[in-house]
């Protein structure tokens, strides 16, 4: 990171924590050995100690993780001698999956029911989840540099989607949902205090269904509404690297 002096490489540890987001899910290319977890060999992680070899990267990232999770099956790899921490989270306990296929599947009614009492719990009940899991964090890594990446705003507010369109009433409530998502996160950061990454300007006029997308469209129902390797790299990679580049 700048102003650290010199390190030998691998001399640095570097784990990442997460979710489908921080697994990379949406940019292809999937270490095998990760299984069900889905972590790519060209997601944000795997992206930055790329050209940072002064740290070994320990990716315990997983798709489908929730906080609990987190706390579970992944807290295990931080250590007194970790040095640099990323984590993306909170989107499955906000049940992502389900409202998306809600306002997929359903009336703009009903996605506005949907996103907005899942918008609710983001604002609320989830940033007091999030703040105990940073606090977690920071103590079985307590020399670490904590560091949270929110998520995008998924949709563009024009365009087509593929397969099933949505209206612009739908796109409206699911983005307003994504806002939710990464303002909890904020505001957990500033609670329990950790670096907050917010990367919905990277990723502004890149919406799904838009001309120049970041994020997969329904077309590919393994990620959809998760980015694309452009947006692994010229979103979260990039304001990864402009913060500790």
């Amino acid at each position: 990171m700048s102003g650290t002096p010199a390190h030998a490489a691998g001399e640095l540890e570097y784990v990442a924590l997460g979710d489908s987001y921080a697994s990379g899910v949406g940019a292809g290319h999937y270490d095998s050995a990760s299984g069900a977890c889905k972590r790519s060999e060209l997601g944000y992680p795997a992206l930055w100690a790329g050209v940072h070899d002064e740290y070994a990267l320990k990716d315990v990232s997983c798709s489908g993780a929730t906080i609990a999770d987190v706390r579970a099956d992944q807290l295990s790899a931080l250590s007194t001698g970790t040095d640099f921490v990323t984590l993306t989270v909170g989107g499955n306990d906000a049940q992502f999956s389900s409202v998306v296929q809600a306002c997929l599947t359903n009336t703009d009614a009903y996605c506005k029911t949907a996103t907005d009492w899942m918008s609710y719990y983001a604002r609320n009940q989830l940033v007091d989840e999030l703040a105990a899991l940073y606090k977690d964090i920071k103590a079985k890594a307590p020399n670490a540099t904590v560091s949270v990446l929110g998520y995008p705003q998924a949709i563009s507010t024009s365009g087509v989607c593929p397969v099933i369109d949505l209206s612009a009433a739908k796109r409206t409530y699911m983005n307003g949902f994504a806002d939710a998502l990464a303002e909890g996160a904020k505001a957990a950061a500033a609670k329990e205090p950790v670096h907050f990454l917010d990367v919905r300007a990277e990723f502004k006029n890149h919406g799904a269904c838009g001309s120049d997308p970041w994020i997969n469209d329904l077309s590919d129902p393994a990620s959809v509404f998760h980015p694309t390797l452009a947006g692994y790299i010229a979103g979260y990679y990039a304001k990864l690297e402009a913060t500790w580049g």
